[in-house]
C-alpha cells in the first residue's frame, strides 16, 4: 500500500472504514506528526503513516544545537527510517571512529560521529569549561551520535560513540555505571549490558561465578555440568532475580533494570575479541558476537 503524496488516494476504502476512525480520534485534522528524542524503526514509522492518514517525519537535534538540525521531508518515502537532510542553519560532517569500525570516508556507506557547526549552536556549558572543551573542538560540536550518510543526502542515526545510549522512551542510560552496580552481585564474574533506541528495556549477558553457581545449583536441585546449569531456566530466573534485587537496593530507576539475561559459561576473553589487553569491553564486538542472543532476549519479552 503506497502512501506518499496524497494519503486519501492510497487506499480510500480502508481509510473510510478503518483508518479515518483513528484520524478522528486524533482530532480529525491531523496532517503531520514529527518525532524526535529517539529514532523510530522504519516499520513503526510506516505503520503510523498508514493508520493516522498523516505524514510522519523524523528529526534530529540536541539541546546544544537549539533543537532541530535534521528533519525528513513529508513526500519522500525514501526518507523513512532516517532523520532527513540537514537544516540550512547547520554545517554537518562525519568523523571516523576507527575503534568502533566506522569510516567517514568509506566509498560505499560513510559512517562516523556526527559533528555540527553553525550559528544556532550553543557557546558552551554554563560554568563548565572542562565539559565544553570536550565537545567543542575547532568550532565543531561533537554529538557523540554515530550517523550514516544515505545516498540521497539524508542521515540515519545508528549508534552512540560514548557508553551512554537512549531507550525508545527517550531515557538516557549510562551503561558503565550500571555494569558497576550489577557487578556487585556475588554470583557474577562479569556482565555486559545492552540497550538501544528501538527498545524500551535493557538486556544483559553475564559470566556466572562457577563455584558459587554450582553451590546454588546443588542446594536448589539443579543438576548437571556448569554449562547445563547455565542453560537451565530456573538458573536464569535466579540470576535475573539477583540483578533485580541489587537494582532495588541501589534505588535504580525502572528503565535501568535488566529485564532479560543470558548466561554464558565462557568468560569474556581476548580470543573472541570481546575485550582489550587491558580488559576493557569492545562493545561493538560484543553486540556482533551476541547479536542472535540479544535478538532472542528481546523477542522473548514481547
Amino acid at each position: 500500500m503506497k502512501r506518499g503524496y496524497r494519503h486519501e488516494e492510497a487506499a480510500p476504502r480502508f481509510d473510510k472504514i478503518i483508518f479515518n476512525k483513528v484520524k478522528e480520534g486524533l482530532g480529525g485534522k491531523l496532517r503531520l506528526i514529527l518525532s524526535g528524542a529517539a529514532p523510530l524503526s522504519a516499520s513503526v514509522e510506516t505503520f503510523l503513516r498508514v493508520v493516522t492518514c498523516a505524514h510522519v517525519l523524523q528529526g534530529y537535534g540536541l539541546t546544544e544545537s537549539c533543537a532541530g538540525s535534521f528533519v525528513a521531508q513529508p513526500n519522500e518515502l525514501s526518507m523513512i527510517g532516517t532523520v532527513g537532510p540537514p537544516l540550512p542553519n547547520v554545517d554537518v560532517c562525519l568523523m571516523s571512529v576507527p575503534e568502533m569500525g566506522y569510516d567517514a570516508l568509506a566509498a560505499t556507506t560513510p559512517r562516523g560521529e556526527v559533528l555540527l557547526r553553525g550559528p544556532s549552536l550553543f557557546s558552551g556549558y554554563y560554568k563548565r569549561q572542562d565539559l565544553t572543551k570536550e565537545v567543542l573542538l575547532d568550532g565543531w560540536f561533537h554529538t557523540g551520535d554515530i550517523g550514516e550518510w544515505q545516498p540521497d543526502g539524508t542521515m540515519k542515526i545508528i549508534d552512540r560513540k560514548k557508553n551512554i545510549f537512549k531507550l525508545s522512551q527517550g531515557e538516557y542510560v549510562s551503561v558503565e555505571n550500571l555494569e558497576t552496580i550489577f557487578s556487585l552481585v556475588p554470583v557474577l564474574d562479569a556482565i555486559w549490558i545492552y540497550g538501544n533506541s528501538f527498545e524500551s528495556f535493557l538486556v544483559a549477558v553475564v559470566n556466572p561465578n562457577k563455584e558459587l553457581l554450582e553451590k546454588w545449583a546443588a542446594e536448589n536441585g539443579v543438576a548437571g555440568e556448569f554449562c547445563t546449569i547455565c542453560e537451565n531456566s530456573k538458573t536464569n530466573a535466579y540470576i535475573l532475580g539477583e540483578l533485580t534485587s541489587i537494582a532495588k537496593e541501589k534505588k535504580l530507576k525502572g528503565f535501568e533494570f535488566v529485564k532479560a539475561v543470558h548466561l554464558d559459561p565462557l568468560p569474556f576473553d581476548m580470543d573472541r575479541d570481546l575485550i582489550t589487553p587491558t580488559f576493557k569491553k569492545k562493545r561493538a564486538q560484543f553486540l556482533k558476537y551476541y547479536q542472535n542472543v540479544v535478538d532472542g532476549m528481546y523477542k522473548s519479552r514481547r
